[in-house]
């Protein structure tokens, strides 16, 4: 039990100090292209800057896939740490964000999210409700685990997990999916034209807190399914 908290004491700090890293490059890039302060619409950004900031995410995601791989005994672990890793930044890049620029304002300031394959907005409050239920994941799955329970997510438990992730996704993109259509835009990947271009217009109009709230209910049913399993078994052991 000490190994696991050390090891979830260093997965911590090291998602924390990525979280550092990424508001210290959001802070620099705000200042070149968002002096007065970030706000929608979004400011077009020249290729070289668009492409940097496209594989600079994807290097982000890689990064925290591999600290799961190397660090968790089975698939399950291996997920449940990335996932970890993945929230405990995700919350701290927003205390960073706080601590330099004084931004957000509140939990229901509109943010980009991500970028690939196209823009995810949403109020900040989303992605940070995300990412605690990430955490209660994780440590179910460690915790039963490392009790001596070879318990893996069964494939019920994926299927309402990745349903769940994928319906919250959509509650990031429809928005931005729903002004495409509307205004025949179309998403400027940043090594073909100027990243934001074709979208310099686009101001977010509304949250769908319906569909995120059903893919946040799919993956809480997931959760609830492996525990009531792994309690089982834990019952069954003692």
């Amino acid at each position: 039990m000490k190994q696991l908290r050390i090891k979830i004491i260093w997965l911590t700090v090291f998602s924390i100090a990525m979280g550092f890293m990424e508001a210290a490059v959001v802070v620099y890039l705000r200042k070149i292209y968002y002096p007065y302060g970030f706000q929608f619409p979004l400011t077009p950004v020249e290729p070289s800057i668009g492409m940097t900031e496209f594989l600079r995410e994807a290097a982000t995601i890689i990064m925290l896939l591999a600290i799961g791989i190397l660090t968790g005994k089975n698939t399950s672990q291996k997920f449940g740490i990335f996932i970890f890793s993945f929230a405990v930044w995700d919350i701290f890049y927003y205390v960073f964000l706080k601590l330099f620029i004084g931004w957000p304002e509140s939990f229901f300031t509109w943010d980009i999210l991500f970028i690939i394959p196209v823009p995810w907005v949403g109020p900040v409050l989303a992605p940070c409700v995300v990412s605690l239920t990430m955490i209660a994941l994780t440590f179910s799955v460690i915790y039963y685990q490392e009790k001596g329970i070879d318990v893996h997510l069964k494939m019920k438990e994926w299927i309402l997990l990745i349903a769940g992730a994928l319906v919250i996704i959509l509650s990031f993109v429809q928005d931005y999916l729903k002004y495409c259509s509307i205004h025949n835009a179309r998403y400027s990947l940043p090594w073909k034209d100027t990243l934001f271009n074709e979208i310099s217009t686009y101001v977010p109009s509304s949250f769908n807190w319906w569909i995120f709230t059903c893919g946040e209910a799919l993956i809480i049913a997931g959760i609830i399914s492996f525990i009531k399993r792994a309690r089982g078994r834990l019952r069954v052991c003692s």
